[in-house]
């Protein structure tokens, strides 16, 4: 299991404002299979649980109020997302069905792959191309996955974009 926690916060925001509630403070990656990442998706993977933490809205449909410890696991051909407080109290869980994402995970290994190796050798305005692929893909798939949860939780693009990027590492491991 990977645990990723945001710092402590400062006492307040530069405004005076209290630090939004609607966010996870906590995150926790359940693999069941250890495979070793590659170091490029491992680096992907570190940057987006760090961006995550550090600024996300996860507001969570019902009675619910976060902050969140958040607990994201694989489980056969679903995502499983357990949703507890701060106290690591379990509020409310679902889970997502990975069938219609499948397609553009695999398309998305795909042009990440085809990226990796153009780096090492294609001129910078191949890779540039390759890239903008990849970016609209990865919209692509985080615009999907703010649909397949929008009955559960209201999350930003930012945060899809970054949960996005850690549900294609767990595939990875399954």
């Amino acid at each position: 299991m990977q645990v990723a926690e945001r710092p402590a916060p400062q006492e307040s925001t530069p405004s005076g404002e209290e630090e939004r509630s609607d966010r996870i403070v906590r995150l926790l990656v359940e693999d069941q299979a250890r495979i070793r990442l590659s170091p490029a998706v491992e680096h992907e993977r570190r940057i987006a649980l760090y961006d995550l933490l550090e600024e996300n809205r996860f507001a969570v449909k019902g009675p619910f109020h976060g902050p969140y410890v958040v607990h994201l696991a694989g489980e056969g051909e679903r995502l499983v997302f357990t949703i507890c407080d701060e106290m690591d109290l379990q509020l409310t869980r679902f889970s997502l069905p990975l069938g219609s994402m499948r397609s553009i995970i695999k398309d998305y290994f795909l042009i990440c792959e085809s990226y990796f190796d153009a780096i090492k050798t294609m001129p910078p305005n191949r890779i540039e191309a390759i890239d903008m692929g990849r970016r609209g893909l990865h919209n692509d798939g985080a615009q999907l996955l703010r649909e397949r949860l929008a009955e559960k939780v209201e999350i930003d693009k930012d945060t899809a974009r970054r949960l996005f990027t850690l549900i294609c590492v767990l595939h990875i491991r399954r």
